[in-house]
């Protein structure tokens, strides 16, 4: 028998359903909302975690610094070869050339500056030969060419 004063067995058992859902739903929301802020420490520690960006950096920073010296070891290495071929061969064309060469000769940088002005005034460009005092100062700088202008031989001026 039922009191009078109590709910029904049916409304009770509705609202014992509906609190569970609620519950249930109260659950799921504080998980969801656990699983953001995880995510969201995960993704603070990624972008500002400037102690690990910061060595990251420094180790990319060593490896190209490596990579530089061995670069340049290389190159030294490779300059300092093709200077001893070059010295060589200067020696073997100097040596091989001197009882052939005549008083008007030139040293063989200034024979290969010679080679190339002949060759741009022979197509066209007037470049005057200057003879450089020592064969170690260097190749001569080329000189200018003279270019022909249809409009006349200075710049015009429009008023």
């Amino acid at each position: 028998i039922e009191d009078e004063t109590q709910v029904s067995r049916a409304t009770q058992g509705e609202q014992d359903n509906y609190e569970m859902h609620v519950r249930a739903s109260n659950i799921v929301r504080a998980g969801e909302s656990l699983m953001k802020l995880v995510s969201d420490l995960k993704q603070f520690l990624i972008l500002n975690d400037f102690p690990s960006v910061n060595e990251a950096i420094d180790q990319r920073n060593q490896q190209l610094r490596a990579l530089q010296e061995e670069c340049d070891r290389k190159l030294t290495a490779l300059r300092d070869e093709v200077s001893i071929d070059l010295y060589e061969l200067e020696e073997e064309y100097y040596s091989s050339s001197s009882s052939l060469r005549e008083a008007n000769d030139l040293p063989l940088c200034e024979a290969y500056w010679r080679l190339d002005l002949d060759t741009d005034a022979a197509d066209g460009l007037a470049a005057p030969l200057r003879a450089s005092p020592e064969p170690s100062a260097g190749p001569l700088p080329p000189a200018a060419p003279a270019h022909s202008h249809a409009s006349g031989p200075g710049p015009t001026e429009h008023a």
